[in-house]
């Protein structure tokens, strides 16, 4: 498979969709720019700091999402145009690869990454919680709770099979 053209010529052997990559890059910058826009035409303000309480809100919601988003089966249905199903992978989630190419592979490549895509999860929250505060923290609370409740979960399941365990000298 050939490498890149043009300007971006040498930067791989492989190929990498970075004209694309540029584009998810202007759009996440020009929602923001939209945002701000937004901001100023309701005369809203931006908060002089966020409190730490929004902020862990905010961050473990934006786990949960993310997480939801890239790697839960039942979400795959907004994948599937960008993606190719590998495998299934634990509690209810998949593997999967990004196909194609251009802004296919792009897209796979961001909605199959809940590190990429967490990004754009933590963004949008931020955003709501400037423009509709209440809703967003009740979202974020949601997405929280469920977070919390998947690592009770696993820590529930991780003592269940340590108590299961057969006993050296049983």
């Amino acid at each position: 498979m050939p490498g890149q053209s043009g300007p971006f010529a040498g930067y791989s052997r492989e190929y990498h969709p970075l004209a694309q990559y540029g584009i998810l890059v202007g759009a996440f910058n020009l929602l923001f720019a939209a945002f701000l826009v937004l901001v100023k035409q309701t005369r809203r303000t931006l908060p002089q700091r966020v409190g730490l309480g929004d902020i862990v809100l905010l961050g473990v919601a934006s786990y949960k999402l993310s997480r939801l988003l890239a790697k839960d089966s039942v979400t795959s249905v907004i994948r599937a145009p960008f993606t190719q199903f590998e495998e299934a992978s634990g509690a209810s989630e998949v593997n999967e690869r990004p196909r194609g190419r251009g802004m296919q592979k792009a897209l796979g490549e961001l909605l199959t990454c809940p590190f990429c895509v967490g990004q754009w999860v933590a963004a949008a929250l931020a955003y709501g919680l400037v423009l509709a505060p209440r809703a967003t923290r009740l979202i974020a609370a949601i997405y929280s709770a469920v977070a919390i409740a998947d690592f009770l979960q696993y820590g529930y399941e991780a003592v269940r099979k340590q108590a299961e365990a057969p006993r050296a000298g049983d």
